[in-house]
């Protein structure tokens, strides 16, 4: 019996995306009867012999986008809200065809016309294969202006062969193309915002490798903006029961007495000189009580003297010993 497809997607932002779509709908939205744009530039590689990454570009609509679906022969496969324009479609079948589309969705229900059907076909799976891939290595990052960054690695070595290279921004999966290649372009990203970016290779059975060692990449500043205020220079350490960082602070024209830490995305503390800022590189140490092998990421971003709070440094990921 064939097994059904499911989706890699957050049950949270699923059931946000049908809420989005019930009877609630204020009367603007009953009214709106214009489709959305349909998805463009759909792609849709394998990542294992189980598993397809689709990805596409953002649709436009007249009121608002809230989601996509993915779809195979003309049957919903996935669902996600308008903020995801990727998703993995898992417990496929190893050695199979398989054609997708995209379509989106608005606050009125409207669905676009589907996307240009893409194929992909899954890998011959590798079951007694439990050894990932090599780290990928030589990982360096071109800036294309303020809203694109070019990636280049070089190969990973696998005992079955890479299937697929998984693209992660700040621990979150955001690009992954296929096991031949050894490039990706990133768009759509923030002007004058720094980035730091790893690469995972994936083999036909699903193992993934270490992460690459990271690159830290900051996109051109907006015409008129100012420079970045963003910490530089960030390394962390973890030692058992702590994790140790140094960092330069921004060049502000005054003392910089305050910075927030961010520990997995979100706000841990505020780390705050009670006198004179040491200048140059400073240091701090935080408790942590995890058991060994947690993942955790930091970054931080300081107080300025007007009273807001800096661009956020580079991030980085620690093990615990």
């Amino acid at each position: 019996m064939q097994r059904p497809f499911t989706a890699a997607v957050s049950t949270i932002a699923a059931a946000l995306l049908l809420g989005g779509c019930g009877g609630g709908a204020d009367a603007d939205e009953a009214r709106d009867t214009e489709r959305p744009s349909t998805p463009a530039g759909v792609t849709a590689q394998a990542g294992s012999a189980t598993s397809v990454h689709v990805m596409w570009e953002r649709s436009t609509d007249d009121k608002a986008v809230t989601g996509y679906e993915v779809l195979h022969e003309g049957r919903k496969v996935a669902a996600v809200p308008a903020g995801r324009t990727m998703v993995d479609v898992e417990r496929l079948k190893p050695s199979t065809a398989y054609r997708f589309t995209v379509r989106a969705r608005d606050a009125a229900g409207n669905l676009s016309a589907p996307s240009a059907a893409v194929p992909v076909t899954t890998p011959a799976s590798a079951p007694d294969d439990t050894t990932p891939p090599t780290r990928p290595p030589g990982l360096r990052g071109t800036v294309e202006g303020s809203r694109a960054v070019t990636l280049t690695w070089r190969r990973a070595t696998d005992a079955a062969g890479v299937t697929a290279y998984d693209v992660y921004q700040a621990g979150s999966r955001v690009h992954s193309v296929p096991g031949d290649a050894t490039t990706a372009r990133l768009a759509n990203l923030r002007p004058g915002t720094v980035y730091t970016f790893t690469v995972r290779a994936r083999d036909a059975a699903d193992n993934s490798s270490p992460d690459s060692p990271p690159v830290d990449l900051t996109t051109t500043p907006a015409p008129g903006s100012g420079p970045s205020t963003a910490p530089t220079g960030l390394t962390a350490t973890a030692r058992k029961g702590a994790v140790a960082l140094t960092w330069t602070p921004p060049a502000t024209g005054a003392p910089v007495k305050e910075h927030q830490l961010f520990l997995n995305g979100a706000f841990a503390t505020t780390i705050v000189w009670g006198a004179q800022p040491p200048p140059g590189e400073v240091t701090y140490t935080f408790t942590v009580t995890d058991a060994p092998g947690t993942r955790h990421t930091v970054k931080l971003r300081a107080k300025l003297p007007d009273g807001t709070w800096g661009d956020f440094s580079a991030q980085r990921t620690v093990v615990m010993p």
